[in-house]
C-alpha cells in the first residue's frame, strides 16, 4: 500500500486493529461486499475501516464479529481496544499546527520500536534544539503568527519526550554532512545544535552517522525518508517518504525493502557512528565566531 494520509490521522492501535479485521474477513472466506451486506453500506466502507481510514464504529464492529463467529470473550477485548483506538491521540492537543499528513507521522513515530532514517536536509525533529526548530519551522511556515510558530515548535518539543522514555525507540540516523554544514539559524544556534547532537549520540537508543561529500552518490540521494518498525505482529514495517506539501506511506514488502535496501546501503558508505562525535566537533570548530 502506498497513500496520502488526510482526514483524521489514525492512532497506531487504530491501524492494527483494522489489519486484524481483515484477517478475521479473510479467516471467515467472506468478501467485501458480504461483510458490507451484513452492515448495509457498501464495499468501500469494509475496506476503509480495515485500512484504518475512518474511525471503528461500535455497532458495526459488533455485527461483523459476530458475522465472521469470534468467540464472546475475544469479541470483548477486541471492542474494548477498538474503543481506545477511537480515543485521540495526545497530539490532538496540537491540531491547529499539525498537518493530518503529520498526524499519522506522529503517531508511528510514538509507537515504533525503531526508526530509522536518512535526512539530506535539516537535523531531524526528534534530534532538534529548540532555537533550531524555531528556524527550521519559521521558514517552513513563513504567515505564521509568533503563537502559532511557538505552538509548533512546542509539539517538537513534547515529541522528543519519547526518547527519554524507560523503554524508548532505537532512532538510527543517516545525516548528509550538508545538513551540519548548512548555517539553520545563525552560527550560534548551530552551535547548540551540534552540542546537542554530539550528547545525543552518547544514549544507547540512538545512532547517528555522517555522510560525507567525499562519500560522492550514494542508493538513499533522492530525499527524506524515514522507516518505522513496530514489535506487534500485525504491523509490518511503514516508510514515510517526505515532500515539500505532504507524505506517502507505504507499507507493501516490495516498496518497504527498496527503501531498506537504499538505507542499508547508505550506512555502509556513511561514517561509523563511532566517528560521529569526532565529525561534529570539527564541524562545530569550523564555524566562524568564537
Amino acid at each position: 500500500m502506498a497513500e496520502r494520509r488526510s482526514g483524521g490521522a489514525p492512532t497506531v492501535l487504530r491501524l492494527v486493529l483494522g489489519k486484524r479485521l481483515r484477517e478475521l474477513r479473510e479467516n471467515a472466506g467472506l468478501s467485501f461486499e458480504q461483510a458490507a451486506q451484513t452492515l448495509d453500506v457498501t464495499h468501500a466502507t469494509i475496506r476503509r475501516m480495515e485500512k484504518a481510514e475512518v474511525g471503528l464504529k461500535i455497532p458495526y464492529v459488533e455485527k461483523l464479529l459476530r458475522l465472521y463467529e469470534i468467540p464472546e470473550s475475544e469479541a470483548e477485548c477486541f471492542l474494548t481496544m477498538a474503543r481506545q483506538g477511537n480515543e485521540p491521540g495526545w497530539w490532538h492537543d496540537f491540531r491547529d499546527v499539525l498537518p493530518d499528513w503529520f498526524s499519522a507521522f506522529v503517531s508511528l513515530e510514538g509507537e515504533a520500536s525503531m526508526i530509522r532514517a536518512y535526512e539530506p536536509h535539516y537535523v531531524p525533529g526528534l534530534l532538534q534544539t529548540e532555537e533550531y526548530a524555531r528556524a527550521v519551522l519559521g521558514a517552513g511556515m513563513p504567515k505564521a503568527s509568533a503563537e502559532m510558530l511557538e505552538r509548533a515548535v512546542a509539539l517538537r518539543t513534547e515529541r522528543q519526550k519519547m526518547l527519554a522514555r524507560p523503554d524508548p525507540p532505537l532512532l538510527w540516523v543517516v545525516m548528509d554532512e550538508t545538513v551540519l554544514r548548512r548555517p539553520v539559524g545563525g552560527p550560534d544556534v548551530m552551535r547548540g545544535q551540534i552540542a546537542a547532537l554530539i550528547e545525543a549520540a552518547k544514549k544507547p537508543n540512538v545512532l547517528l552517522q555522517v555522510m560525507p561529500f567525499a562519500a560522492g552518490t550514494h542508493p538513499a540521494m533522492y530525499g527524506p525518508f524515514h522507516i518505522f518498525r513496530f514489535q506487534v505482529r500485525e504491523l509490518p514495517d511503514i516508510v514515510c517518504a517526505e515532500n515539500l506539501r505532504d507524505a506517502v506511506y507505504f507499507d507493501r514488502y516490495e516498496d518497504v525493502s527498496v527503501f531498506l535496501e537504499a538505507l542499508d546501503g547508505a550506512c555502509v558508505q556513511a561514517e561509523a557512528p563511532q566517528s560521529t562525535e569526532d565529525i561534529l566537533k570539527r564541524l562545530g570548530a569550523d564555524l566562524p565566531g568564537r
